[in-house]
């Protein structure tokens, strides 16, 4: 018999009643230290008490209204995020998904627009992860992920991931006069923490602009200071026509943005796409906090003493890879920026995933064998320690299992 909640998650058997900075009460009481944070959302961990003041003191006041209506809290928040970006004008969604959706509206409408109907084609590229639904999946294009799903919605070219066997020139060959936007994570969140080098963004917006192509970024994973800058791609020095944004930017609380340059959103005039909940009162409260918090100098400073591969000794960066060169059977390398880290594994992350359970200790697996570290950006230096002693109790029992 089909259980009422459709089983479409392999769900671990954990279930969690309460949450402090950093860590997770357990049905049972046990408390485990969470490198996951809902998979990037909680980025100021769980139950903090600026984002608790900010949705009650809204809450009081108004929950919804409908985008038929001015929503001063969203007015707010988009403000927030032009002053502080690339930005002209930001549309909010509920979720990363729905970013995926209109991003690729708006390219397409983009060029509709400017008398190029011809130029749909969207290039993606291998390991990406852009969604769930049908458009997002396609973008995406794994077998995993469309098997069963088909007709796919077309206008998608997949390329291999941007390095040192695939590059500059392969993508210039295939942006042709039906080429819509280049759309990429800067880094890849689902597909193994995979950083774009600096010079292949700088190369990719060179490439747009000399071919009249959109370029996007999906920011949804790697954005709102998970690497020590508000958005990833403020590294290379470059920036989008267009991003997504989403996980991190609500805390936890369901909220979405897709930000672009006003020439990049000029289709997208009255009536061309909307959202029931998308940018409510409730959402965008909380989101302008978190933003307030995150976009500070000097927390974005302390993420990236904490991680940043740019910087020597970054505490918890420094200490994986101690971690790794203690437990080579286990842990090959070390990979990310800020504090969106993996775990390169010799063995299988699902192992490691489990025996944390085990240690009170809960991590995420991902692509290309790699376990996933996506802690609370304002994760304490205590905290950290912990985690990494614990690391290394995962790693000597799943070794002296495999042994």
């Amino acid at each position: 018999m089909i259980p009422s909640v459709l089983p479409t998650y392999n769900r671990a058997p954990l279930a969690f009643v309460k949450g402090e900075g950093s860590w997770l009460q357990a049905e049972d009481g046990r408390r485990y230290l969470d490198l996951g944070a809902g998979i990037a959302v909680n980025a100021l961990g769980h139950a903090h008490p600026a984002l608790i003041a900010a949705l009650t003191d809204q809450a009081r006041k108004l929950w919804h209204v409908s985008n038929v209506y001015s929503i001063p809290e969203q007015e707010r928040l988009a403000d927030m995020l032009v002053d502080r970006t690339f930005a002209d004008t930001v549309f909010f969604t509920n979720s990363g998904t729905e970013t995926a959706e209109l991003a690729i509206k708006m390219a397409r409408k983009f060029h509709y627009e400017a008398g190029q109907p011809e130029r749909t084609e969207i290039i993606t590229f291998e390991g990406a992860f852009h969604g769930r639904s049908t458009g997002a999946i396609a973008a995406a294009g794994s077998e995993k992920m469309v098997k069963g799903f088909g007709p796919l919605m077309p206008g998608f070219r997949q390329l291999k991931w941007p390095g040192k066997d695939h590059g500059h020139d392969e993508i210039r060959a295939v942006i042709t006069d039906q080429t819509c936007a280049v759309m990429i994570e800067p880094i890849q969140g689902e597909g193994g923490i995979r950083v774009v080098p600096d010079q292949c963004l700088k190369g990719l917006r060179d490439l747009c602009d000399m071919t009249g192509t959109l370029l996007i970024f999906d920011e949804v994973q790697c954005g709102m200071g998970r690497t020590g800058k508000l958005f990833a791609h403020e590294w290379a020095g470059v920036s989008p026509d267009i991003m997504m944004v989403a996980k991190g930017i609500g805390g936890g609380f369901p909220l979405g943005a897709v930000l672009a340059t006003e020439r990049a959103a000029s289709g997208m005039t009255s009536g061309t796409h909307g959202s029931t909940y998308g940018g409510n009162p409730l959402g965008c409260a909380v989101g302008a906090k978190v933003t307030e918090i995150v976009s500070d100098p000097a927390f974005l400073a302390e993420v990236a003493r904490k991680g940043a591969l740019f910087r020597q000794g970054a505490l918890f960066r420094q200490g994986l890879e101690s971690l790794v060169a203690r437990h080579p059977q286990v842990f090959e390398s070390v990979r990310g920026e800020g504090l969106m880290l993996g775990l390169k594994c010799r063995l299988a992350p699902a192992d490691l995933v489990k025996a944390g359970y085990d240690a009170g200790l809960l991590t995420v697996a991902a692509a290309d064998n790699v376990l996933r570290l996506l802690p609370a950006l304002n994760i304490p230096d205590d905290d950290i320690a912990e985690a990494l002693s614990r690391l290394d109790q995962v790693a000597a029992s799943v070794a002296a299992a495999a042994a």
